[in-house]
């Protein structure tokens, strides 16, 4: 049994070495136009959402999803997230594809994440993603209003969809519709 023992400990350490190793001989990529391995991803948003649920404060938000709130949420993602994370026009981020790992397409595929993990994420950034953390930019209100219209993105009041299709002549896509063939996931 100690032999045993000894094998795994081993096992693991070489594992461990082999890959610092490949890494700092630099055997791995780190070109950010690459599509990152299914694997990958999966570990890398597991740790993401432990690391939420670990440290975001399970705050409630303090302003109310009123029309105008959401309207100023669209307004706070337009200017600041679109580029990033799709239009309201509902195209794909012009540099969807020139981020690693890719910035989520939040109007194509909206997100599922209670509000505080989204307010959290907004405020602090995401590391190693290119997410910068919008608390030295934005106010902590305007972070709440762009959480509202994330959160409440398919399933806006009739003054914020026509708002939205006045000013970027699209309907937004009503909740469960189908999503474009190229984001399916």
């Amino acid at each position: 049994m100690r032999n045993f023992v000894l094998g795994v400990v081993v096992t693991l350490i070489i594992l461990v070495v082999g890959g610092l190793a490949l890494a700092m001989f630099g055997f791995v990529p780190t070109n950010a136009d690459a599509t990152p391995p299914r694997l990958e991803m999966h570990i890398a948003m597991s740790a993401l959402d432990a690391s939420m649920d670990r440290h975001a404060p399970r705050a409630n938000s303090p302003i109310l999803p009123t029309d105008d709130n959401l309207i100023d949420g669209m307004k706070i993602y337009t200017m600041n997230c679109a580029l990033c994370h799709g239009t309201l026009d509902q195209k794909p981020s012009p540099l969807e594809k020139s981020f690693y790992p890719p910035p989520p397409q939040l109007i194509l595929d909206p997100l599922d994440d209670p509000e505080w993990h989204i307010f959290y994420a907004v405020r602090t950034g995401v590391r190693y993603t290119g997410m910068p953390a919008w608390n030295k930019t934005l106010s902590e209100q305007d972070i709440w209003k762009v959480t509202a219209f994330l959160s409440h993105v398919e399933k806006l009041p009739p003054a914020v969809q026509d708002y939205w299709k006045k000013s970027f002549g699209v309907t937004p896509r009503p909740a469960g519709s189908e999503k474009p063939e190229e984001h399916k996931h």
